[in-house]
């Protein structure tokens, strides 16, 4: 089972930038890929990036293009997610995901979450 623990979070003014860290263990050579999901306060988590494990096909959501820059080290098992121009509607609890089987696929390991809180 993979562990995965996120980092960087934190408390930005809206135009500013976060970048956000997963470190992941044990298993991640069954990974097809990773992803970054959030959650806001009485909305549905959303998948907001994903890439894929073996090779960097990546995947962002419309609300995040062209803003967010997810990437990996695999040496280091960890994937990370630059947040720039970031604005209040980012503001979430973000988790670091893993899938077996592909980007927009399910996952089935979870890291515990971090806030991400952008003001206006």
């Amino acid at each position: 089972q993979v562990q995965l623990v996120e980092s960087g979070g934190g408390l930005v003014q809206a135009g500013g930038s976060l970048r956000l860290s997963c470190a992941a263990s044990g298993g991640t050579w069954r990974l097809a890929a990773m992803g970054w999901f959030r959650q806001a306060p009485g909305k549905e988590r959303e998948l907001v990036s994903a890439i894929s494990w073996i090779g960097s096909t990546t995947y962002y959501g419309d609300s995040v293009k062209g803003r967010f820059i997810i990437s990996k080290d695999n040496a280091k098992n960890s994937m990370y997610l630059q947040m720039d121009s970031l604005k209040p509607e980012d503001t979430a609890i973000y988790y670091c995901a893993a899938s077996r089987l592909g980007m927009r696929r399910a996952y089935d390991a979870w890291g515990q979450g971090t806030q991400v809180t952008v003001s206006s």
